[in-house]
């Protein structure tokens, strides 16, 4: 990361965009002094919070990228990622009744995105919009995203022929220090969106009734180490019979 070529960058856009280093600091809710240190190459005397306060104040969407050993990052996340979605897919299958449609995509009066799992129960007629997260970067956003999935969740599916009587929203975080930091650092914020815990989510899956919205952490979501755990469940395949029924 080349902390004075960000810093040019930053002071190239506030003036374009007419505005003081004042302007941007009160926007920032960070002193001028900071915009200024910014500006001038010093990013690394700065938290990354504060970067960040001061670059979405610039209307500038930060994307830190980073390289460990020659290794591709992004690859290791995505298989995070992915253990947790077979996890998740695993909790319903276990729990009956459930059916599900995984990285669901949807464009809807020009608002776009790609919900994780889409999950369905047909007795209740329950959908649950699921979404995953490795790492809980701005909750702010995801407080918006989730919401904006609940009100085009009936829309979104009816593509699958699904009727609900209820939209219900999911946010599944690993479990580690930094995002439980970040989680009470937004409580506030997050609390009042996300009224429901895990523990609660469990019991809702079992026999859905009443609108929910939950956020809660899952433990050990390491690439491989889910699919490692997963893979000691005993599955219970149908007799050819049972499939012939179906």
């Amino acid at each position: 990361m080349d902390d004075v070529r960000i810093g040019n960058t930053l002071r190239v856009i506030r003036i374009r965009k007419r505005l003081r280093q004042s302007d941007v600091a009160r926007r920032a809710g960070v002193r001028r002094e900071t915009v200024g240190r910014l500006e001038r190459g010093g990013l690394g005397r700065e938290r990354l919070d504060t970067f960040r306060a001061v670059a979405q104040a610039l209307g500038v969407r930060s994307d830190l990228r980073l390289q460990w050993q020659g290794a591709d990052l992004d690859r290791i996340v995505n298989a995070a990622h992915a253990d947790m979605h077979e996890a998740i897919a695993r909790l319903l299958a276990r729990r009956g009744g459930w059916e599900w449609r995984p990285e669901v995509s949807f464009s809807i009066y020009g608002e776009r995105g790609v919900i994780d799992i889409l999950a369905w129960h047909a007795e209740t007629r329950s959908l649950l919009i699921i979404e995953l997260k490795t790492e809980l970067v701005d909750p702010q956003d995801l407080a918006a995203t989730m919401g904006r999935r609940a009100r085009l969740g009936a829309e979104i599916a009816h593509r699958f022929g699904w009727r609900p009587l209820s939209v219900n929203t999911w946010v599944v975080i690993s479990d580690t220090s930094t995002n439980r930091r970040r989680h009470a650092r937004y409580r506030a914020m997050l609390g009042p969106v996300f009224r429901q815990d895990g523990r609660t989510m469990r019991r809702w899956l079992r026999q859905p009734a009443g609108t929910i919205a939950a956020l809660s952490f899952w433990s050990d979501v390491r690439a491989g180490a889910l699919s490692r755990t997963i893979s000691q469940t005993k599955r219970i395949r149908p007799t050819r019979t049972t499939r012939s029924r179906a």
